[in-house]
């Protein structure tokens, strides 16, 4: 099997956090998802588990970050095209989100981000694989 990704992340409005998500083509896995917590399915191996305060705190005793001053986390995806990195940002822009900084286009790599409803800063990134050096 292999590794998956689960990055778990505190919303003040489940409902309103699993419509933005939604809106950028994510699905919802039901089969853990209630009241308190949705499953968002990024890819096979990726998925970002949205958690009310309260189920977050189920599972750390630290403060939960005020994410309007200060940086909890950078998530970094990369996708398959720079049509892709733009469908995202653009939907995440449509659905409330806001823009983190300009786009920024390398020739080999598009990168543009933004911050969810909750403030959680988001990097969708498109890198051409004939300039990623071999191992």
């Amino acid at each position: 099997m292999s590794t998956k990704i689960f990055v778990n992340l505190p919303v003040k409005d489940l409902e309103k956090s699993k419509a933005f998500f939604v809106a950028l083509g994510w699905t919802i896995n039901k089969q853990f998802t209630d009241e308190t917590a949705a499953s968002m399915v990024i890819s096979d191996d990726i998925y970002a588990m949205l958690l009310t305060h309260q189920k977050y705190n189920q599972f750390t005793s630290k403060k939960i970050a005020d994410t309007s001053k200060t940086s909890q986390v950078l998530v970094a995806l990369s996708v398959d095209s720079k049509a892709d990195v733009n469908r995202i940002a653009d939907a995440a822009l449509k659905a409330g989100g806001r823009q983190v900084n300009p786009p920024q286009d390398y020739g080999f790599m598009q990168l543009r981000s933004f911050e969810d409803l909750d403030g959680h800063h988001w990097e969708v990134l498109y890198m051409d694989p004939a300039h990623v050096q071999p191992q």
